[in-house]
């Protein structure tokens, strides 16, 4: 049966990488990756020589074609993202789904699993973590309001990923939405913030969203906000 591998690699610090994540790696035909610089770094790094193929949210329906006519020729594929775990607000999902359909039992998807900022966020957060909500990335453009009065409106805690270019922005209009006339209900939320997980300068933000926003923008005077972001709320 041909393999489909669906491998986890580190969110910064490459010594999270797992052994199993490069026993594959090391054996299967060809590496799908989101970034093919990126991953060549990360195969380099470990002295792992494979075929690597782009897969990335601007990849056509012939790519996806491509890739399912190469596992129907018997190619034992891994499929990576830029960091952490693909399939989860990237677009490996939709590329696990076309292989489900077409290919069906023929081939045996199996997850590698490891490093991934929402787990360590909230493995450090201090919330009731039991249950939550994730969320992803806040639009870009349109329904921005929609998205955050479903985060405010959570039951649970919820993680959502940003960008340094809107981390701020995102704060802002978050805390906007709790603010609105309309809101009967005035509730005040504790949220933990995550930038450069597990690497060098990794900072983690906690308080309310007026502190937690203005110490990330004391660092960007600093010129200290690049990376993603990983942000976790609850209310209190």
């Amino acid at each position: 049966m041909t393999n489909f591998y669906v491998v986890a690699t580190p969110i910064g610090n490459l010594g999270d990488i797992s052994q199993r994540a490069l026993n594959v790696l090391r054996e299967v035909d060809l590496v799908l990756a989101e970034d093919t610089r990126t991953t060549k770094n990360l195969l380099n790094h470990f002295g792992i020589e494979k075929p690597i193929v782009s897969y990335h949210q601007h990849s056509k329906i012939s790519k996806i074609n491509e890739i399912l006519a190469m596992l129907r020729n018997g190619q034992n594929l891994a499929l990576v993202s830029d960091a952490g775990t693909p399939g989860i607000s990237d677009p490996g999902g939709q590329l696990v789904e076309a292989i489900v359909r077409e290919l069906g039992d023929l081939v045996k998807i199996e997850p590698i699993p490891g490093p991934s900022a929402i787990t360590a966020i909230a493995s450090v957060c201090g919330f009731p973590m039991d249950r939550f909500l994730f969320l992803g990335f806040p639009p870009a453009k349109n329904k921005r309001k929609k998205f955050f009065e479903e985060v405010i409106a959570s039951k649970y805690p919820v993680i959502l990923y940003e960008s340094c270019h809107r981390i701020l922005k995102t704060l802002g209009e978050l805390k906007e939405v709790c603010s609105f006339p309309e809101r009967k209900e005035r509730t005040s939320f504790q949220i933990v913030v995550g930038r450069e997980l597990t690497k060098k300068f990794e900072t983690i933000y906690r308080g309310t969203l007026n502190e937690v926003a203005k110490e990330i923008e004391n660092d960007k005077v600093g010129g200290n906000i690049k990376g993603e972001f990983v942000v976790a709320i609850d209310k209190k």
